[in-house]
């Protein structure tokens, strides 16, 4: 009787066991890989920074972005490894130029056709002639996110002016490597291509001479609007009549609120470097702002300049 007993259990045990497996969808056998010909796919993540918020941060933080011409010239002599752009036109960085330096020549469509051979990890060093349109490279490349310097006073007031600059001059053409994909946000790329495609209507290279300043001075010309970025006491020394004072510090984006988006804006500092830089942020957010040649004038860029020109000073 046990032994019945015992088999009847087994039996319903089994049945139970086989009910239940079957209610449950279970099997013996693997479930299909619907994915296994299927990639992964990482989701990209979109940049919430867009080129206002940069713009705004460049100023906000201001950084260093000048490398004098003499320490620039002892890092090529002692063989540094550095990333150089040439900016001056074509025909002159063949008549010679810095060893290793790649020619994008200014107001052309060179540097944004090339963005994918600029590096996002080492520092690019940029001249021109004089550090002014440099000063205006080095703004935008700095907003976009590349690590930039520009050299003080460029080629011709700066590097040229080296003890023993010869020796790194060469006509030997350096070229960009393969591209190696831009990791520019596409707004950033449009930015820097509008940039070139819009330059000031009457100043091509967004620099404006200090007699034509002058001159729509004394015709009361209504459409520009000056501004000095040299230091408070620098400005209360003596400053282009009419100008106001937004000194070069960080945190000056503040007072942009008050500059005019239907005027032409004139800004200039001491020689035309930080007066660049500040141009290029300022068109970057919109406004039609221009730099003056060589600033209030200094030493280095007599006999150009406001005040090396002979125009009237105020306090």
């Amino acid at each position: 009787m046990f032994l019945e007993r015992k088999r009847i259990f087994a039996v319903l045990l089994a049945l139970m066991l086989v009910f239940s497996l079957a209610a449950c969808g279970g099997s013996d056998a693997p479930a299909e890989d619907t994915n296994a010909d299927t990639p992964v796919e990482t989701p990209v993540e979109e940049s919430t920074v867009s080129v206002e918020d940069a713009a705004n941060a460049f100023f906000a933080e201001l950084p260093k972005i000048i490398v004098s011409n003499e320490d620039f010239v002892a890092k090529v002599q002692a063989g540094e490894e550095l990333f150089i752009l040439d900016i001056r036109q074509a025909d002159v960085y063949a008549e010679g130029h810095v060893t290793g330096a790649i020619n994008v020549p200014w107001n052309t469509s060179a540097l944004v056709d090339n963005l994918d051979s600029l590096p996002m990890d080492e520092t690019i060093y940029v001249y021109c002639y004089t550090g002014q349109t440099a000063g205006q490279t080095v703004g935008l490349l700095k907003i976009a996110g590349y690590d930039v310097q520009s050299v003080k006073y460029g080629y011709n007031l700066g590097i040229s002016k080296v003890e023993g600059f010869e020796d790194i001059i060469t006509t030997d053409v350096a070229v960009f490597d393969e591209p190696q994909g831009s990791e520019l946000d596409s707004e950033f790329v449009e930015m820097i291509g509008s940039y070139f495609d819009n330059m000031n209507a009457s100043y091509g290279n967004n620099i404006i001479p200090a007699a034509d300043l002058k001159e729509l001075m004394d015709a009361e010309d209504t459409s520009y609007y000056v501004v000095s970025i040299r230091q408070a006491e620098d400005y209360a020394a003596g400053h282009i009549p009419g100008a106001i004072n937004i000194p070069f510090v960080a945190g000056m984006q503040e007072s942009f609120g008050d500059l005019p988006m239907d005027k032409t804006i004139v800004i200039y500092c001491y020689s035309g470097q930080t007066a660049g830089q500040t141009v290029g942020g300022l068109r970057a957010l919109g406004y039609d702002a221009v730099s003056l040649k060589s600033g209030m004038g200094t030493p280095v860029t007599d006999p150009s300049g406001w005040a090396n020109e002979g125009f009237e000073v105020v306090q």
